[in-house]
């Protein structure tokens, strides 16, 4: 090369492929002790009058349907995954705990490191307290349930807190965790990490946030389900259809729900970090009220005079069963994604990764089934008034709701990237083997073909 310089064509250099697909942090049987658990339930809650009648129990002879069997369905589900992610995976035993169980300190050397943590742990919880008090809208609606539940629980958590606290400060191996760093930055005695108290608010900030909004929904989906009567939807698509989809969802909230639970260390499902990236706190706050953005009549409103799949293939009884049949797919996708989590649900978090089930096919399998599911149920290219402008507008409009998960997808994988080198390699081996995401990637290169930069010659 010229000793002035000169340039050359090259393409950005690729990370390392890995031989194989990196192990996942979870393991199937956890997602699927889980579900075992809850289906359980649901049969007990269902039969409660002859199961009441085969024991004389006492009480009402009626299928239990109200909130406390909704609540009830979490310990169903949350206790067979913390026993196979104990028993079975043995999760307590893993460095990424950061616990040594062999040499547990005395309770005094711990002591005054857990009177700062518990500190700074109530002190949160009475923030996040204060937050709920300010928005309205948690004291109307689904919202007031969730608030009952929570006021219900608060003094229990407070003093559960203390034994739990003082047991695990003796094991772990770094017991100055986010929540000593807030209570140290309160009490004012220790030098305290400005970034631990960032990462430990940001933690907070999801579960106060989702535990709230996932508590309200709890017992409507389950009530549902649990009443839902099977024989009027032998032989029509369109009710078997809604009843499996309800289903669904419903597994997926009761999934979700322990996984928000039980952050904590002892099974390995604690939150590592936060989402740090603004832009993922928006697109995902937008898509969760009150901040929703895609309700009836708000800015992402794809709905507008249009209708359901059924209302415009009425008729059609071999595209009913292929609709039928395409949406509980894709909704059993969706809830598969959530129960392949088994413990360590939760939005905008690093909580370990996830390579098995679903995320073998694509890294985001929720938010391509989610989305795929509404292009399919809405069709909102066709709209009750045959007007082309709402036609056009609610097209655009969830093209725009796309964009969203879209954009939610990467800020996830911009804040897995910095954080694990087990994600860097699952997304690079996802680009080249996985089934929809290595698809989509030769798609892109073929439109986008990539371009050639300028180097200076070396």
């Amino acid at each position: 090369m010229s000793a002035h310089g000169s340039v050359a064509e090259t393409r950005p250099q690729a990370p390392p492929i890995p031989a194989g697909r990196p192990d996942s942090d979870v393991s199937v049987g956890v997602g699927l002790s889980g579900l075992a658990g809850l289906a359980f339930w649901v049969l007990v809650c269902r039969n409660w009058p002859a199961i009441a009648d085969m024991f004389s129990l006492p009480g009402p002879r009626e299928p239990m349907v109200g909130p406390s069997a909704a609540l009830l369905a979490l310990l169903f589900s949350g206790t067979p995954m913390v026993l196979y992610s104990l028993l079975v995976d043995k999760v307590h035993r893993r460095a990424s705990t950061g616990i040594d169980w062999s040499s547990p300190r005395p309770l005094r050397e711990v002591m005054d490191i857990a009177i700062t943590k518990l500190a700074g742990l109530w002190a949160t919880w009475t923030l996040i307290g204060f937050v709920y008090c300010l928005g309205r809208w948690y004291w109307r609606g689904q919202y007031l349930f969730a608030m009952d539940v929570l006021e219900t629980v608060a003094p229990l958590l407070f003093l559960a807190s203390v034994p739990y606290v003082l047991w695990l400060d003796r094991v772990l191996v770094n017991p100055r965790d986010g929540a000593w760093h807030f209570g140290a930055m309160l009490m004012g005695r220790e030098a305290y990490a400005r970034e631990e108290v960032y990462h430990h608010l940001r933690a907070w900030t999801v579960k106060g946030f989702f535990c709230a909004f996932m508590i309200s929904i709890l017992p409507g989906g389950f009530a549902a389900v649990v009443q839902a009567d099977w024989s009027l939807a032998a032989h029509d698509p369109v009710r078997i259809a809604g009843l499996t989809i309800e289903t669904m969802f419903m597994v997926d909230v009761q999934i979700a729900m322990v996984g928000y639970l039980l952050t904590m260390k002892p099974l390995d499902a604690q939150i590592r970090t936060a989402n740090p990236y603004l832009g993922g706190w928006l697109s995902a706050l937008i898509c969760y009220p009150p901040f929703i953005l895609m309700g009836g009549g708000d800015v992402l409103d794809y709905r507008a005079n249009g209708a359901e799949w059924d209302f415009w293939l009425q008729g059609h009884t071999t595209l009913l069963w292929i609709w039928c049949a395409a949406l509980v797919l894709l909704t059993a996708a969706y809830a598969w994604a959530t129960v392949a989590f088994g413990l360590r649900f939760s939005n905008l978090t690093w909580r370990g990764v996830l390579t098995n089930g679903p995320y073998a096919v694509t890294r985001h399998p929720a938010y391509v089934s989610k989305n795929a599911y509404w292009w399919l149920a809405s069709l909102p290219f066709l709209t009750v008034n045959h007007s082309m402008t709402d036609a056009v507008r609610n097209t655009v409009t969830l093209g725009l709701v796309s964009a969203v998960y879209y954009w939610r997808a990467k800020t996830e994988e911009k804040h897995l990237l910095a954080s694990d080198p087990k994600y860097r390699a699952y997304h690079a081996w996802m680009d080249e083997h996985g089934l929809l995401t290595s698809a989509f990637n030769r798609l892109r290169r073929r439109v986008m073909p990539a371009r050639a930069e300028l180097q200076p010659a070396e």
